[in-house]
């Protein structure tokens, strides 16, 4: 099978799209397809320019001249070439295939519902719901599709302003090793890294400043949690830099001392960081998959999650659920009360119950693993190939 992967230009800096998009290349052709990439090149974008202006000049690479080129290449396309999409915010160049063989990856829509107002917590600037609703326009050309979540799916569904022929959930699968590691080797590594006192081990949170990561709902839980606990145990929270926001939340803490920002951690870290943890606390408002939930099952670290899909599809009946965390101050505080009672009830378990835990969550993230999901997508892409 001829597979052309349609794929985010380098010069964009993405992290998670271009690990995706290898992924599929990898594996493809590993399973002895002829595959190649289609990206964008650095041409306007290249020109000395202001930060605000080389986002346009970037805009005429992706959306100006790279369609030209595309239209080039086809004439010498052979028919049975099938394009993919490796994410649904290319829909844009959706139109240029879409009377050829073709399916288009969606991994989440949560900037396209922050652009149709769906999403109060996120407001999206004028420019920010023309470009959305530019990409809505293109890849609501495409006929087939693969989710990597339920929830996904449903969202594309929804969102999608044609007929769609073909939809499958092809879940992800980890893109780089996980396994379980000595937890106090694992917590000296860190302590030697970070200078923090890890002996006891620590509740672990990673991710960046977006809204739904909820970063600000940790801090919350941690703090109520520290009321009602006779354990001391730190808080890190791996990723980017506190927000302003998150900062004043840290300063307010009465456990201040004890939260740790980590930002600049190297992945070859990040496994003994799950690890070490006692557990990850994950209170998500809103995911496209949920890495880190797999990820620290693999690693054979508890987890807490939000009870809502994808989060409990991916957690299954290894993970602890909270509820999402409400906007209103009214029910906030029982949030906190009921999240962090579930927090005690996980860094409480006995040796026995522990280990029962552990080996449900490394049972869970069998299910993700890539050749899991590589496996399942061929099985999609040579349905679509298959079609007249």
């Amino acid at each position: 099978m001829k597979i052309v992967l349609f794929a985010h230009p380098s010069f964009l800096d993405h992290q998670s799209m271009p690990r995706y998009a290898n992924m599929l290349f990898n594996g493809m052709t590993e399973r002895d397809h002829e595959v190649e990439i289609w990206s964008p090149k650095a041409r306007f974008y290249k020109l000395p320019s202001s930060k605000s202006l080389k986002k346009w000049l970037g805009y005429v690479d992706q959306y100006i001249i790279f369609p030209l080129e595309v239209r080039f290449k086809l004439l010498g396309a052979s028919k049975d070439t099938l394009f993919v999409f490796t994410d649904q915010a290319l829909g844009p160049w959706v139109p240029l295939v879409k009377n050829k063989k073709h399916v288009v990856h969606c991994h989440d829509f949560l900037a396209l519902k922050s652009a149709l107002g769906n999403i109060p917590e996120n407001p999206t600037s004028f420019s920010g719901k023309k470009y959305q609703n530019y990409i809505r326009n293109g890849f609501s050309k495409g006929k087939n599709f693969i989710s990597i979540s339920k929830k996904t799916q449903e969202d594309l569904h929804e969102l999608h302003q044609g007929k769609i022929v073909n939809s499958a959930v092809c879940y992800n699968g980890l893109n780089r090793p996980f396994h379980p590691l000595s937890p106090i080797e694992s917590r000296n590594l860190l302590k030697a890294k970070l200078n923090i006192e890890l002996t006891d081990g620590y509740i672990m949170h990673i991710g960046g400043n977006q809204y739904y990561k909820n970063r600000k709902g940790v801090i919350e839980i941690y703090d109520f949690w520290r009321g009602i606990s006779k354990k001391k145990i730190p808080l890190l929270l791996i990723g980017s830099e506190p927000s302003e926001e998150l900062s004043d939340l840290h300063q307010k803490s009465p456990y201040k001392e004890d939260i740790h920002f980590v930002s600049n951690l190297s992945d070859e870290y990040i496994n003994n960081a799950y690890s070490g943890a006692v557990c990850l606390l994950f209170p998500s408002l809103d995911e496209g998959f949920g890495w880190p939930i797999i990820e620290a099952m693999a690693s054979g670290c508890p987890v807490i999650t939000t009870n809502r899909s994808p989060m409990n599809e991916v957690g299954g009946p290894a993970a602890f659920y909270i509820d999402k965390r409400p906007n209103d101050e009214l029910h906030l505080k029982k949030w906190k009360e009921d999240s962090a009672k579930i927090l005690e009830r996980l860094i409480t378990l006995d040796t026995l119950q522990m280990k029962e835990l552990m080996e449900k969550s490394l049972k869970q993230s069998q299910k993700f693993t890539t050749e899991h999901s590589l496996n399942a997508i061929e099985v999609v892409y040579k349905e679509i190939n298959q079609i007249v």
